[in-house]
């Protein structure tokens, strides 16, 4: 039997909270999983451990085949890219193989830890303020928000088995960055809905800025709005119906069929909207903010001119402009430690007949001159309830 070893790649942040919560995931995860497999983690960007690290400490370990899996709720760019070009380059250097597992994505696990959150939020609510029933409630269900609608879509399709499978009064969903509705034009249209609560959930797995933002919202639309309850759900984290996914996702890639990833991708399908991205090459660009973390520029909401207590993304709109017109990449991303990447890096091959297993023969162009390659503006950056929204104040 070849010895086993277990890579959870992560995306990083330069919040130090969100690197040891996902930390301890890790350390939680083989608890559930057979005792003689060997375990590790690292990040794409901003935070060390960094994959290559990981990968190293299981070939070390005497580690013959590694299943590796992406730590993220939906696939992106991302999962879809970035991840994979690491797997690949690292198992093509080192001869060793190298699996890639499915995003956590939509699943019943999933959605029951959501719901055990937003119940906790609830019942809270209800000691605190008196009780508000399900049905005169309004749930929001705020998402990362990406360029890819495949990742969007499964934001919303969440949303609604949670509004349906609790019975609230309405529910709306909203994102965190790049796309649209952004998380204050969200609020601010929930609030016109006569709710006498509304309830805020983000559907996130770590802390990190991106969290801040939305409860920062939160408050400020709450503070325009006296006569509305705004209730703060807390995110997924540890979980335990999270690790068991996890376990699931790492486990099934051993099974008779393993199953396929980014089932309804842009870069493989014309998804209505985005058809110019079908067959864009694919490939990492992580490389510049590995391991940065917190000390990288920009990074502290105090060090920022535009926002306040929290950080409300308004840098990434100038740093998007000069991207688009040929100034590079620049490395000071602001402080938003998820990149809101509003370009879909649209330059790394997959072959894209093949559920984007990382072991496939991608035909990667490993050397870093991908600035050569234009990126796909996000269709809707101009959307009035999209990013432009963090421009206008009150």
């Amino acid at each position: 039997m070849m010895k086993t070893g277990v890579m959870i790649c992560g995306h990083g942040s330069r919040s130090q909270a969100a690197v040891d919560e996902f930390a301890v995931l890790a350390q939680k995860l083989p608890a559930l999983l057979p005792r003689d497999w060997e375990v590790d983690y690292g990040y794409l960007e901003f935070a060390n451990p960094v994959i290559r690290d990981g990968l190293d400490r299981l070939r070390d370990a005497g580690c013959e085949r590694i299943l590796a899996v992406p730590g993220m709720l939906f696939a992106a760019m991302h999962a879809k890219n970035d991840i994979p070009t690491v797997l690949n380059t690292y198992a093509a250097k080192h001869g060793i193989e190298i699996t890639y597992g499915r995003e956590l994505g939509v699943d019943p696990k999933m959605i029951a830890a959501a719901g055990a959150r937003i119940r906790d939020a609830m019942e809270a609510a209800d000691a605190e303020q008196g009780p508000v029933p399900y049905e005169e409630t309004c749930l929001v269900v705020i998402g990362r928000g990406a360029s890819d609608p495949d990742a969007n879509g499964n934001v919303a399709k969440i949303a609604r088995m949670l509004h349906e499978g609790l019975g609230f009064g309405w529910c709306e969903t909203g994102y965190s960055g790049v796309t649209f509705p952004l998380v204050e034009p969200c609020l601010t249209h929930v609030t016109k809905l006569g709710y006498k609560r509304v309830l805020v959930f983000p559907y996130f797995l770590f802390t990190g800025i991106l969290i801040d933002r939305i409860y920062g919202f939160t408050d400020k639309v709450a503070a325009s709005h006296p006569g509305i309850q705004f209730v703060k759900a807390g995110y997924l984290n540890d979980h335990p119906k999270v690790l068991e996914t996890f376990a699931e996702r790492i486990t099934e890639q051993v099974g008779e069929v393993p199953p396929p990833n980014c089932a309804t991708c842009k870069y493989r399908t014309q998804i209505l909207g985005f058809e110019a991205e079908v067959g864009s090459p694919q490939e990492s660009h992580h490389h510049h903010v590995e391991g940065q973390g917190a000390s990288a520029p920009g990074s502290n909401v105090e060090d920022c001119t535009l926002c306040d207590t929290f950080c409300t993304g308004e840098c990434r709109l100038d740093m998007d402009h000069h991207h688009h017109h040929g100034h590079g990449h620049g490395h000071h991303h602001g402080h938003d430690h998820d990149h809101d990447h509003a370009h879909d890096h649209g330059h790394h091959h997959h072959d894209h007949d093949h559920g984007h297993d990382h072991d496939h023969p991608h035909d990667h162009d490993h050397g870093h001159h991908h600035h050569d390659h234009a990126h796909p503006e996000y269709p809707h950056a101009k959307h009035p309830h999209g990013p432009e929204s963090a421009r206008r104040k009150p």
